[in-house]
């Protein structure tokens, strides 16, 4: 239990720290940042339940009006803006990434690849298209148009959190406990 609450209080963090990276804005209003990277790391890494958890706790802080996200953004107006829809897709983009890691027979870089792809970025892009539209008063193929910005950097977070995850799998198997 005081390990589980360790890891993801750890990795709710590793989201926070990874806020400090500078963010691109984008004309939609809804930044560019290293911190859906964190989310994939939580669901490969930490598996499903404690992945959405610790995400959890990171929006649970930003809530609470800690200035986490990337430009020192936090409060409850974070939740009313434009990118309404990714922050609340990321414990479950998270939890999809870590069910999928839990499930695949893949090696641990090509699951988390892959999970990384389907979980954080198929699955946050169906909130964060939804949450663009609603927010900016946007149909749905119009938001979509939006958010395919972030494609190319989003596919790069992919391969990052599969090597990543690949790293600890060879260096500290036990760490990767999405595999245990």
């Amino acid at each position: 239990m005081e390990r589980n609450l360790t890891h993801i209080a750890l990795f709710a963090a590793l989201i926070a720290v990874l806020g400090l990276i500078p963010k691109i804005d984008l004309a939609a209003g809804v930044p560019i940042t290293a911190q859906s990277l964190g989310i994939m790391l939580c669901g490969t890494v930490l598996g499903a339940r404690r992945g959405a958890l610790s995400v959890l706790l990171f929006l649970a802080l930003v809530a609470a009006g800690l200035p986490l996200l990337s430009g020192g953004r936090g409060g409850l107006g974070v939740f009313a803006g434009p990118s309404v829809g990714f922050l609340l897709g990321f414990p479950v983009a998270a939890f999809v990434a870590g069910w999928i890691m839990e499930r695949t027979t893949l090696t641990a870089g090509y699951a988390a690849t892959a999970a990384s792809v389907i979980g954080g970025i198929g699955v946050l892009y169906v909130f964060g298209i939804v949450g663009m539209s609603v927010m900016l008063d946007k149909t749905l193929p119009e938001a979509a148009f939006l958010a395919m910005a972030f494609l190319p950097g989003d596919v790069l977070k992919a391969v990052l959190a599969g090597l990543i995850t690949q790293s600890l799998a060879r260096m500290r198997p036990a760490s990767l406990l999405s595999r245990a």
